[in-house]
């Protein structure tokens, strides 16, 4: 057979990457999740026969796909390659040989093409209950988290597990909505698989050695020339955030070493009682991706472009928890390792990483039932929300508003959030005042409110941080606005756990800003002047951050009432 040219390789590659992206839709399409279906918490990839990451969908997490990277060597390691047969599908949440905690589902899937192993094909999505204490900090071990699923066959031979499916079903509070979602994961495999054999019947392939090598050859020497062009030294960086109890301090040592960089967490604070930890697996995908965006972010992700970032970490550290420790909140600490990672790369490669944002997503979920006596109320739910800080302010632009990063996750819309449940969510709104000042500004963060409807009581699982420790700025910029959570009759509430919310009372939160970057004063007066007529910022911070006089706010202010006049 004729070898490809590298043109054509190249078509190819893209095309992997467009199968995987429509997989990915595929899965957004189906999903019963409204964390799938609209906030986009999900992954997707092609694998060689070896294990090894092809190619990533573009929708999706990093958290989900980098940790994803790593899964499909354990499932073919678990199954056996000779228990690998044509229609099965594969299955697991195991949080350490997963991405992370019980609630992320992983599904494998074989690619045969003329009866031969030609590949995998593997996607991941957050489910909004697995059992046990819910989706939650709360719980003092894993055993208590939900329930476990070992990396095992979901499908044999194109026959179904039934008996794991009654498990599934009997363990969980959204059956339904569980067995949706794992229909949905192994379908869009399906698609993929689909996608591929086209592709290879179109290019007469028999394997997918040929065009591995060529993304693997490209992406390696791609990645390392990036890598080689910065100055080959080390910096230290360091973080604390809230933790549940008391605060956390990440500690992280980055060093530029010629073919590879090396990013060692030594130093970082031990293991958490509560279920705030973190297994290597994902805070490895979230320094991986910090180092990759800052260095070559044009660079498709597969296995080849993140070989040469390595992440280590001494045991029982809360970045590289043990089983059993809890770790169903695990993105709460993984969100916050790029702010540490560009913390150190930031004294290597000055004035390209941006000032720290709020980092962890402002998610919460409500488990809603019938309050006593209630004759309007008829059911119990579980609405799982998520929900976005601002991000911190870059060298030349400011920080998005109410945007997920690292995570890239979408924002619910209202409406999806209250269709999954009896739930109202009667404020949402940006937060004047919360980015941090700056040259450029930081992100703002949001206002929510959330009640129930009418004979309904709740439990509300926050999950939030930047409670204590707000986003700091960089070069001079100022911090970010913390987060703050109380019921409306003034009673407070913590940042993390499960508590109750009686009948008629209703959750306010105010989600953290994005730090600042460069000094204030140097921020173009219009930039001020527009924020001020977008209501982004007050008067008072106009005048006492960036020094506008009275006259000049009073001739923006006057100069926006007329406009929404007109």
């Amino acid at each position: 057979m004729t070898t490809p040219s590298t043109v054509a390789y190249q078509v190819m590659w893209n095309r992997l990457i467009s199968v995987v992206e429509e997989q990915a839709q595929a899965l957004v399409r189906t999903a019963f999740s409204t964390s799938v279906r609209e906030a986009g918490d999900l992954s997707a990839g092609v694998y060689d026969v070896q294990g090894r990451m092809l190619a990533q969908a573009v929708t999706g997490t990093p958290g989900h796909v980098n940790a994803m990277a790593d899964a499909v060597a354990h499932f073919i390691r678990r199954i056996g390659r000779e228990n690998i047969h044509e229609g099965d599908v594969y299955i697991t949440n195991d949080p350490w040989e997963g991405t992370g905690h019980l609630h992320d589902i992983t599904m494998v899937t074989p690619s045969f093409h003329k009866g031969t192993l030609v590949g995998f094909f593997a996607c991941t999505a957050h489910v909004v209950d697995i059992g046990g204490r819910g989706f939650g900090a709360d719980a003092a071990s894993v055993y208590e988290e939900g329930l476990y699923i070992p990396i095992m066959k979901f499908a044999e031979r194109g026959k179904l597990d039934d008996t794991l499916i009654r498990i599934i079903r009997g363990n969980v509070r959204e059956p339904d909505q569980l067995i949706g979602d794992v229909h949905a994961l192994a379908t869009c495999n399906e698609i993929g698989h689909r996608r591929l054999i086209d592709m290879m019947q179109e290019f007469s392939l028999d394997t997918l050695e040929g065009i591995a090598e060529f993304i693997f050859d490209n992406s390696r020497r791609a990645t390392i020339e990036r890598i080689k062009a910065l100055p080959q030294t080390s910096a230290n960086g360091e973080m604390t955030m809230d933790g549940f109890d008391s605060p956390i301090t990440l500690k992280v040592k980055v060093s530029l070493m010629g073919d590879r960089i090396l990013t060692d967490f030594t130093g970082t604070s031990g293991t958490d009682k509560k279920g705030i930890n973190c297994p290597l697996v994902y805070a490895k995908a979230y320094a991986c991706y910090a180092l990759k965006v800052a260095i070559a972010p044009e660079i498709p992700n597969n296995a080849a472009s993140l070989a040469p970032f390595e992440v280590t970490a001494p045991e029982n550290t809360i970045v590289n928890a043990l089983h059993p420790a809890p770790v169903a909140l695990r993105h709460i600490v993984g969100h916050f390792v790029p702010d540490a990672v560009f913390d150190a790369f930031d004294k290597i490669v000055p004035d390209l990483v941006p000032a720290e944002g709020a980092g962890c997503l402002c998610n919460f979920q409500v488990s809603l039932r019938p309050a006593a006596g209630a004759a309007t109320a008829t059911r119990r739910a579980e609405v799982l929300t998520f929900n976005s800080g601002g991000s911190g302010a870059r060298p030349e632009h400011d920080g998005l508003n109410a945007t997920a990063f690292p995570s890239g996750v979408m924002t619910m819309p209202i409406e999806a959030t209250e269709h999954a449940g009896p739930v109202i969510i009667w404020r949402k709104e940006l937060r004047p005042d919360s980015g941090g000042a700056g040259k450029t500004r930081g992100g703002l963060g949001q206002y929510m409110e959330v009640g129930a409807q009418e004979g309904y009581e709740f439990d509300i699982q926050a999950m939030f941080d930047r409670a204590d420790h707000p986003a700091r700025g960089r070069r001079g910029g100022a911090p970010g606005a913390c987060t703050t959570i109380a019921r409306d009759d003034g009673t407070p509430m913590q940042a993390k756990g499960k508590q109750f919310v009686p009948q008629g009372r209703r959750v306010r939160m105010a989600f953290p800003g994005g730090a600042g970057y460069g000094d204030p004063a140097a921020r173009p007066k219009d930039s001020v002047e527009r924020d001020l007529a977008r209501g982004y910022i007050s008067a008072e911070t106009a005048a006492s951050a960036y020094g506008l006089t009275p006259q000049e706010i009073a001739e923006v202010q006057d100069t926006a009432a007329k406009g929404l006049a007109d």
